[in-house]
């Protein structure tokens, strides 16, 4: 389907296909494929039919195969926001504000990112559907913010949100990545030590156990058959460790795949706990957050959803909505996906009949953050003592196998 408008004025562009997920005016998803100039030209199409845009993405053929996408940092994007709400709140119009903003942007991709919205704007965009054009800088739950923003005129504020949440939304980031930091660094040490002891150091002494002729023990054939293993079929080994993680990345690519590893991840002791304390946190603050802004219930619930990260969080938040769009509400809906602890359930209940719901959420946001902090600290101290103890058995099993096979030659010489 081919409309003239949605160019924007950009007639110079080519079309291209963009495969959309939109809400309609029932609330239902609906899906399809569109033609047009950019992602932005798309969103602005379908909201001229009546459509919400949940999705938008370039429809590519299968030899288009992109391994890693450019983003642009959150930190930056944070930045961005708060600068931009500070010029909204003194007066500045936007196309102001954006021009002096860009010039102080240090990063690449932001800065062309913030040309390119510069222009959208002389074409007639919207601010909104300008950011809907680089979702690698603005994810749905900010472009539908924006979107409410316009219409209630109280961008300032609602940009000042925007830039609190993903602040906050950064500090847990930091928390999950400063906690796996140290636990990372000591199990690939001790993976390498394991490593120079069985290819380097042990065959030495398998050599010198040889030119002796000498009768070992069974611990130190034991090991001296693992070294051997490790060092005769390395090659092997790195094409195992290939094959598993390029397996991983396409179950990670496909939908069925993807579903399967979050529900693993869910399901493993101490990491699945911590994963689901994060995605918690994450449902509640952007759902608090669409809803302070403004943002119906049901897009909210949809665009939420998709912000997940969690395929079996997905899932389930969007049995929810068509749940609360049949009329059984939203706290007995999110009850029956059994993801949701009992806090969580009941400030659900609570907000929903007191109509505080984007309240009861921010509360309890605020309390899966200092929960998955706490989390956190409890998996990190276990998982030292794990380590220290895994790298002792190693340590002495090498070393029990070399000094009883010296004990044994020793006592060999000294019969002889």
């Amino acid at each position: 389907m081919n409309l003239p408008f949605l160019s924007s004025g950009k007639t110079d562009r080519s079309l291209t296909a963009f495969k959309y997920t939109a809400l309609d005016e029932s609330g239902k998803k609906v899906a399809g494929t569109e033609m047009a100039a950019s992602l932005g030209a798309v969103h602005l199409a379908l909201i001229q039919r009546g459509l919400q845009p949940l999705d938008l993405k370039e429809k590519t053929s299968i030899l288009k195969f992109e391994i890693t996408k450019k983003m642009v940092p959150r930190a930056e994007v944070m930045n961005f926001t708060r600068q931009l709400a500070v010029f909204m709140k003194a007066g500045v119009s936007i196309m102001e504000a954006l021009e002096v903003i860009v010039e102080e942007t240090q990063n690449k991709l932001l800065r062309k990112i913030i040309f390119d919205l510069i222009d959208s704007l002389r074409s007639g965009d919207t601010f909104a559907t300008a950011c809907a054009s680089h979702p690698e800088a603005f994810p749905n739950f900010y472009v539908g913010i924006l979107e409410s923003a316009e219409l209630t005129g109280n961008l300032d504020q609602v940009l000042n949100q925007l830039a609190e949440y993903i602040e906050r939304d950064q500090a847990a980031r930091t928390k999950v990545t400063s906690a796996l930091i140290y636990p990372a660094v000591v199990a690939a040490m001790s993976v390498v030590t394991v490593l120079i002891l069985t290819v380097f150091v042990l065959p030495r002494f398998r050599v010198f156990f040889t030119s002796l002729h000498a009768k070992l023990p069974l611990v130190t054939r034991l090991l001296m058959s693992i070294a051997g293993f490790v060092g005769k079929w390395w090659y092997a080994e790195i094409a195992v460790v290939i094959i598993i993680v390029a397996g991983f990345i396409t179950m990670k690519r496909s939908e069925k795949g993807h579903a399967i590893l979050d529900a693993a991840i869910l399901k493993l002791p101490v990491i699945g706990d911590i994963t689901q304390t994060a995605v918690l946190e994450r449902v509640c603050r952007i759902l608090s957050s669409m809803l302070r802004a403004g943002v119906d219930l049901p897009r909210s619930m949809a665009v939420t959803a998709d912000s997940a990260n969690n395929v079996v969080f997905h899932n389930a938040l969007d049995d929810v909505r068509d749940a609360m769009m049949q009329g059984q509400g939203l706290a007995g809906p999110i009850a029956r996906t059994g993801l949701f602890p009992g806090a969580a359930r009941q400030m659900f209940r609570v907000g929903e009949e007191t109509g505080t719901l984007d309240q009861q959420l921010t509360v309890a946001a605020d309390y899966y953050n200092r929960e998955l902090e706490t989390k956190l600290e409890r998996a990190t101290a276990l998982f030292e003592p794990a380590i220290i103890v895994f790298m002792g058995v190693v340590v002495g099993f090498v070393a029990v196998a070399l000094i009883s096979a010296m004990y044994g030659i020793y006592n060999q010489v000294k019969v002889g």
